[in-house]
Parts: structure tokens; sequence; C-alpha cells
């Protein structure tokens, strides 16, 4: 059993106290069940699928228990998992799935925020209670037969290759770009899994036609409880690598996710509506969003209400990804109690990534980010974009405001401490609402070489303080339409002269705590839009 404190909050603007939440882990009977007294050949060749089976179902009668998997190369379709067996995979053992399509039959699954059909996960459990994935093995997913890939993220050798391999080619009309897939049916699968989607189709017949498109999760964890995943590395996933939904009191350690840097949709981690929730001590370097947080998409996501909380994670390396710790875009259920200790984020795209659009819906509040270390970011170190479209990087929105509804996603009560980025594109990149800014959000110790400073829009009550940036283009900080926001113990100067640049006719309330404002390389720069007494100096 995991036990941990963490000040959560009670509420909007309360204080905070000091709360007690655990997560349990799962009690495996101490049986032993060797998958080679039960046939099953190492040899990279031979198919074990059946012998899985059965050490599972022999495994499941006795009460449950341990299955050894020793050193080798062990071959094998889907395994599906019962309650109270630990799969364990020694030192040396590589599994490794088939790559035939016809071996993952079409089940009810969770994709992307919806419930659709989806092929069987490599590792399925559904509905189970006590499980485990331990040792210091490999789980190999056959990744490379089901996903897409961009030409513009090949070599032209590496590009040839996979022409020479078969699949077919889409070339996109709006952007010329070239994707290979693995056949006519997994390029086609794209609109009609759309269009079965809308009309709320869910029969697994109707879905039979675009199979090579239903691409699964390699681990997929639907409603489970007392889940441990402890020491093996998972790699190589059709789509996301680890995905656990709608579970509870799950424990992530010392893993290692990897995913090709171009896997379409290779995520690392996407902890989905889940509660009671401790990663740590892992290491991600994956094709998509490291470790994500999320809890369902749109009307279905906020319908269900199941949100994702009470979150641990900590001491946890990230090295290739869109973002280290990302929250979003799927978060219509709410994402709270979540706290990013002692992380550190190694050439990733984003750091610390929050997204959501318009549409979504849902609430984001009590999140607590302390210690992360950064270097070489290509983007940006932090960023929070509503604008999200399903494309890399960090969208840009506009200033005209739509009507809040039930579809106006709300991210409150973030707290963001003690980050160093040794290199960035940008130090913070904040594209709020009109209608609905960004919320409540303190930045406290901040060390950070980039290009370019602060650029935050459609954001109240922001509090910036023991800001230390090294920049190279711009002003230090850019405020636009921001209401209520404080700067204190800021270091560092703009590369155009100005430590602060505030545009946007509903900027209100800038308070600027700078003695040495005005100086060389530190101006307050006021547009001519921005009404009188915006600025205050203390």
């Amino acid at each position: 059993m995991n036990i941990y404190r963490s000040p959560l909050s009670a509420g909007s603007g309360s204080a905070t106290e000091l709360q007690a939440y655990e997560v349990d882990l799962p009690e495996i009977p101490k049986n032993d069940f060797h998958i080679t007294e039960y046939g099953a050949v190492g040899d990279g060749i031979t198919d074990n699928t059946e012998v899985f089976r059965l050490v599972i179902a022999a495994c499941a009668d006795a009460g449950g228990g341990r299955i050894i998997i020793p050193a080798g190369v062990w071959l094998t379709g889907p395994i599906v998992l019962r309650s109270r067996i630990e799969l364990n995979v020694q030192a040396g053992a590589l599994v490794t799935f088939s790559q035939d399509f016809n071996k993952y039959p079409l089940i009810a699954s969770s994709f992307e925020g919806w419930q659709v059909v989806r092929c069987q996960s490599p590792i399925d459990a559904d509905g189970l209670e006590d499980i485990a994935i331990t040792g210091e093995g490999i789980w190999d997913g056959g990744g490379e037969a089901w996903r897409p890939v961009k030409r513009s993220k090949m070599t032209a050798g590496q590009w040839k290759r996979l022409l020479a391999s078969g699949g077919v080619v889409e070339t996109s009309e709006t952007t010329d770009e070239q994707i290979w897939w693995p056949s006519q049916s997994a390029m086609d699968g794209g609109a009609i899994a759309e269009k079965l989607y809308l009309e709320k189709v869910r029969d697994l017949a109707a879905h039979q036609e675009i199979r090579d498109f239903l691409r699964p999760n390699m681990v997929s964890l639907r409603q489970c409880k007392r889940v441990l995943l402890e020491g093996p590395t998972f790699q190589n996933s059709p789509a996301w690598n680890l995905h656990p939904w709608a579970c509870e009191h799950v424990t992530i350690r010392k893993v290692n996710v990897r995913n090709p840097w171009f896997s379409q949709n290779g995520d690392g981690l996407d902890i989905e509506s889940c509660r009671h929730v401790l990663v740590e001590r892992s290491i991600f370097d994956v094709g998509d969003d490291a470790i994500c947080m999320k809890s369902g998409k749109d009307a279905e996501g906020r319908e269900l209400g199941l949100p994702s909380e009470y979150v641990t994670i900590r001491d946890c390396t990230v090295y290739h990804g869109h973002g280290g710790f990302v929250i979003g875009s799927e978060m219509s259920g709410g994402v709270r109690h979540v706290r990013v200790t002692d992380c550190t984020f190694i050439g990733t795209d984003i750091g610390l990534r929050f997204k959501s659009a318009r549409g979504r819906g849902g609430i984001v509040e009590d999140i607590q980010i302390e210690r992360i270390y950064m270097k070489d970011i290509i983007m940006e170190a932090i960023s929070f974009s509503f604008f999200y479209a399903n494309m890399e990087g960090s969208a840009r929105g506009g200033d005209l405001a739509k009507e809040v509804s039930e579809e106006t996603p709300v991210f409150r009560d973030i707290r963001i401490s003690d980050v160093v980025c040794a290199g960035a594109d940008t130090a913070l990149f904040v594209s709020g609402l009109p209608e609905m800014p960004l919320d409540s959000v303190s930045i406290e110790r901040y060390s950070v070489e980039a290009r370019t400073g602060i650029q935050c829009a459609q954001a109240k009550h922001l509090q910036i303080t023991g800001l230390q940036a090294q920049i190279t283009e711009g002003p230090l900080i850019h405020l636009h339409n921001c209401k209520g926001a404080t700067l204190e113990d800021i270091k560092g100067v703009g590369a155009d002269g100005k430590l602060l640049k505030v545009t946007g006719l509903e900027s209100a309330g800038i308070v600027c705590r700078e003695t040495d404002a005005d100086t060389e390389g530190r101006q307050i720069s006021v547009s001519p839009e921005v009404r009188n007494g915006v600025i205050i100096r203390r």
C-alpha cells in the first residue's frame, strides 16, 4: 500500500488543507505458474497464444497467482487477463505480439475519449480486480504493422523500405503530405469509423470491413481496481501504449515506455477517468504525448462524468514526446487533485502542456507541479492552449468571445513552482478563451533560457514571482487582455528593451512590483487601446 499526503484545494479561492489519500496495491496469491510447463516455446516463431490462454485459465481456476515468463522470445496473440493474476516477465524475456490482424477480435473499447469499437489490445483487461504486470523483460506490441506513417517523418531510405514492405500511400489534398497505410482498408477506415460513431452504430459486424484501421492500444485496462505495473519495458504499440480507463488504485513504477518518435498516436501513458493513481520512477520516450491526463471527450465525456482525480506523478524522465506532462485535450469529465513533482524532460516538443477546445466542457482544477527540470524543449516550455485542433504545437486563438455553456472548458487553480528550463523556443505560452480565461495560475521560482519570454493572452488572477529569464527576442513579458496579474521579483531584460508589454482593450489590474522598471532593457510598454490606470506600480 502506498500512502502519501497532498494539500488538496477545497474549492476555488479557498484555503488548502492537508489530506491523506492512498493507492492500494493488488493482492496476488502466492502460486507460481510457468508457461514452459504448459508447452510454451520461446523461439520467436512458435505461436504461444493458446498456451497463454491455458495458463491464465489454470491460474484463475486456482484462485490466482503469478505467471512466470522466462528468458526467450515468446510470440503470441492478445493476452486476456483475469483477476488476481500477475504476469511476471523475467530478465531476458521478450514477448512479441503477432502482426496477424485476424488474431485481434473486435470488441467494445475506448479510444481518444469515446466509447468505440476497436481491435482487442495485445494486453487486455476489463472489469478486473488485483492484476499486475511485473519483471524486467520486454513487451513488444508489433506496432509497425498497424500504424500509418507520414513521409515527412522518414528519411528517403526509410521511406523506400517502408514502401517495399507493401501497403498503400495516401496524399493529402491540402498539404501534399504523403501517408503510408498498411492496407486500403486501413486508409479508408477513418471516414467510415467516424460515420458509424456519429450514427451510434456499435455493432461489431458493421466495423469488420475497417478492422485494419481500428488499431488497438497496447495495454488496455478498463474499469479495473488495484493494478500494478512495475519493472518491464512496454514498447512499439499499435496506438497508445498504456491506457488505464475508469480504473481505481493504479500504481505504475519503474517502467520503461518506448515508441518510435514518428509513431502516429504513439502516446506513452494515458490516464483517463481514473482515481487514486501513482506513477513514479519511470522513463518515457515516445511518439506523441508522454504522460497524459484525460477524462472523455465532448458530450459523451460530460455525460459520463468520470474525472481523473487524486493522481501523483513523481521522479519520471521523458525524452521525446509531444508533451512531457499533459492534460487534455480530451478532459470533458474533469481533471482535479493532481500532483507532479521531480520530473525531467529532455528534448520534448513541449514541456508542461495543457490543451483543450470549445466543445469539450469539463473543469481542470487543483493542479500542483513542483521541481521540473527541462532541457532543449523544441517549442513551449509551459503551454496553455484552448484552441486545440488536433495538431502538433500550441494553437493561438483570437479575441472574439462566444457564449459560455456546458461546452466551455474551465482551467483554474494551477500552481507551478521551482522549474528550470535550459533552452526552449518560448518560456510560457497562454492562449485562453475570451469567454473563459485561464483562471488563478501561479508560477513561482522559474528559471528559463528561451528565444521568447512570457506570452500570455486571456488570463485572470495570474501571478508570476521569482522569474529568471534569458531571452533573445521580444519583450520579457507580454500580457494581452489579462485581468488581475501580479509580477514580482522578475530578473532579466527584454530583447527589445521591454520588461513588460501590455496590449488589449480588456486588460485590467496589472500589478508590477519591479522597482527598477523603466530602466535599460526593462521598459514598460502600453498599447494605445489599453485603458488608463491598467498598470499598478507598487
